[in-house]
């Protein structure tokens, strides 16, 4: 079976199985998904009943022994059992047809019998960033997830408070629930965010000192990873604004209440992503001014190099005609001179030094330029 992760290279591209035209609530599912596997947590106040690998017929029996059920369902790749689920719970078809497109925005449907709920939740790979759809179903006494089958999940803190009794969520209803699940999603971008900002500090002083075309490789994949990520979070504060907002009857006043901290959470990962992708851009304008002045550095160099040899090719070129000296005196008369040769050297080697000299005093060099002083009236 084909990793999810591997699955998922191309991040920007997207593919819808059902062909155009095909009637609404048509299932197709991806056939490289992973094989379903069933959880079940099923709670009260003070009892909970936790089962891993459920069958659908177990999960009705389940379902009504106990005030909260939350079923969470880890791989699409078995369109029987998503049909079977729908039907149990009595989910709307149009909904089971955006489970299975896995390329769905953040949002929030309702309909009569449940909420519709579709988040993002980021996993950080040697690839890059990518999101996973978690499709949440939130009816009277009942939670269903839906998740694609990337390994590993970030709900597995909301499942210890569960068994552990820890807070208020045995004793709220499953509007809290879906409350935990969106908050965790959430909050699982801060961690890779605070990576991503230790990244790019380490960034800036490659740029400045010694930069490269891997750090010009890693500054992309930075603003590539920022864009998946806003991607996410930007339609998840719509949707969490729409919960808070909206008056239905399966999130309660309570809830309401802990959804605007949620809400809030969002917009300092926005406010954190504008910031990181406002920093990586201004990262690449200083990465092409930085080559734009060693490239100044290199063409000054050379420029000054190609003008002092330009004066002593002069001379040597002068001194290497060789006419004889014997047919005129003024034949090169420094040619049957003892010292010709090295006063030729000599004064090339005094062109040069002068040469260098002035340079130095313009600054051209490393040397500070000569300040000239104004007078004052």
């Amino acid at each position: 079976m084909q990793n999810p992760l591997t699955r998922r290279r191309g991040i920007h591209r997207t593919r819808r199985r059902a062909p155009p035209g095909a009637p609404p609530g048509t299932l197709i599912v991806d056939p490289s998904a992973a094989r379903p596997t069933i959880h079940v947590i099923a709670y009260g106040p003070d009892v909970v009943e936790d089962r891993e690998n459920v069958s659908i017929d177990e999960i009705g029996a389940l379902s009504g022994r106990l005030p909260i059920t939350w079923v969470n369902v880890d791989g699409l790749g078995d369109i029987d059992a998503i049909r079977a689920l729908g039907q149990l719970f009595g989910l709307h078809g149009l909904a089971l047809e955006d489970v299975v497109n896995v390329h769905q925005r953040p949002k929030l449907e309702e309909y009569d019998e449940h909420l519709f709920i579709v988040t993002r939740m980021p996993h950080a790979t040697d690839e890059g960033l990518v999101t996973e759809q978690v499709s949440l179903f939130l009816g009277r006494n009942f939670v269903l997830t839906f998740q694609e089958g990337f390994p590993g999940d970030c709900f597995q803190a909301v499942r210890r408070r569960i068994q552990d009794n820890r807070g208020r969520i045995r004793r709220l209803g499953s509007d809290y629930l879906a409350y935990a699940l969106l908050d965790a999603t959430t909050d699982a971008f801060f961690p890779i965010l605070e990576a991503y900002g230790e990244t790019i500090e380490a960034l800036e002083d490659q740029v400045i000192e010694n930069a490269g075309h891997d750090t010009v490789h890693q500054i992309h994949a930075i603003k590539r990873n920022l864009l998946t990520m806003r991607r996410a979070v930007w339609p998840q504060r719509e949707m969490l604004n729409l919960m808070i907002r909206d008056d239905n009857p399966f999130v309660v006043e309570q809830t309401r209440l802990f959804l605007r901290d949620c809400f809030d959470h969002t917009f300092q990962l926005m406010d954190l992503i504008e910031t990181y992708r406002e920093i990586v851009s201004d990262l690449i304008d200083v990465f092409l001014s930085s080559m734009n002045a060693r490239l100044n550095e290199v063409m000054k160099m050379l420029t000054i190099i190609a003008t002092i040899f330009m004066p002593l090719t002069l001379v040597s070129g002068i001194y290497g005609m060789n006419f004889d000296t014997k047919i005129s005196p003024w034949n090169m008369p420094e040619l049957g001179w003892a010292f010709g040769y090295p006063a030729a050297l000599g004064l090339m080697l005094a062109i040069a030094l002068a040469m260098l000299l002035g340079f130095r005093r313009k600054g051209w060099l490393g040397g500070r330029q000569r300040r000239r002083r104004v007078k004052a009236p």
